[in-house]
């Protein structure tokens, strides 16, 4: 066995100044052993995904100080994005790749979390596999009420911060942190400007589902008051209406388990529903990185010669059936993790 092997994708709340997001980035490779795979800049989302590997300590330590220079550089009073967000770094997920563990990334976490809180004075809440609550364990949960209602969130008992000051910090707002599986960041993009039907569509297909209502749109109860909630399709799949631009409605998602729920899936089931309201989906996008199965996944299931062994044939149909190729040319050296270690 070689040395543990640990993914860190850290979301900066910038995604519109190149300046910012260049300091933010050379910090991170100017430390040794850390090697950064991917930038990705939304100027919609006004968000940036930034994905690095590398040996545990060194990715620790990368993680602190791409904070640092993000809490000095970005001011949340002046943000705006489609993205749900919370804070200058919005969240900091470590992902087990080789030789490593989920234990070992929870640790990581949590390090993190007391690090920059003390060096920082963040607020800091644990997620995913980190969390020490049932209801932090989501990170919609925590992003609920974002920004705006942190300083209101932040009075409350229950949402006391896992590390850090329960103090609304108007410049940097709050950070999450955790441990968890890879997920694919992916975004399926409709012929239609009306981001409502974007969300008619994830609210079928995400496990979470959509709250039932009456014939005139009151929410249906059960016993306990909560509101009943009518399942989604599929298994570990978050999804929400977004806007990719003025002219493009997107369904965006986080597959939290390509082996549940893989691209192609999610694909199909949004074509169908696409169809049923008139619509067509016209192009994909991955934010971040994506493994390798999951690519060969989608690749064999488009194929029209599923016997074949030729591992870049299967990758193109991947491509083509997920239709990754339409915004602009997939690099699977650049987009496949295994491939851009190598």
């Amino acid at each position: 066995m070689g040395e543990p092997l640990i993914e860190c994708v850290p979301n900066f709340s910038e995604g519109r100044d190149a300046s910012i997001i260049s300091k933010i980035t050379q910090s991170i490779s100017d430390v040794d052993g850390v090697t950064l795979l991917d930038v990705d800049m939304g100027s919609d989302f006004n968000r940036t995904v930034v994905t690095m590997v590398g040996p545990p300590e060194a990715v620790l330590q990368a993680a602190i100080d791409s904070t640092g220079v993000a809490i000095d550089l970005i001011d949340m009073r002046k943000h705006s994005g489609e993205h749900a967000r919370m804070g200058a770094v919005d969240v900091v997920p470590f992902i087990p790749l080789s030789n490593s563990s989920m234990d070992l990334c929870i640790s990581l976490s949590e390090r993190y979390a007391a690090e920059v809180s003390r060096r920082f004075g963040i607020p800091v809440f644990l997620y995913a596999n980190s969390a020490k609550f049932s209801q932090r364990r989501r990170l919609p949960n925590i992003r609920k009420g974002e920004y705006e209602g942190l300083k209101e969130k932040l009075t409350l008992e229950e949402w006391k911060p896992d590390f850090g000051p329960s103090t609304f910090i108007p410049r940097s707002g709050v950070t999450a942190s955790g441990a968890r599986q890879i997920l694919i960041a992916y975004n399926v993009n409709l012929n239609t400007d009306d981001k409502r039907l974007a969300n008619i569509i994830a609210g079928k297909i995400r496990t979470s589902g959509v709250i039932s209502k009456d014939s005139e749109g009151n929410k249906i109860l059960n016993s306990d008051g909560v509101p009943i909630r009518i399942p989604g399709k599929f298994q570990s799949l978050q999804a929400a209406g977004w806007m990719f631009d003025d002219e493009t409605a997107q369904v965006s998602m986080n597959l939290l388990d390509h082996t549940i729920t893989g691209l192609h899936h999610v694909t199909d089931a949004i074509r169908a529903e696409a169809e049923s309201l008139g619509l067509e989906v016209t192009s994909s996008e991955l934010v971040g990185l994506v493994p390798l199965q999951a690519m060969l996944d989608a690749g064999e299931h488009y194929s029209k010669s599923p016997e074949t062994n030729d591992e870049n044939k299967i990758l193109q149909n991947a491509v083509r059936g997920l239709s990754l190729d339409v915004i602009q040319e997939f690099v699977p050296e650049k987009s496949i993790i295994e491939m851009a270690i190598k």
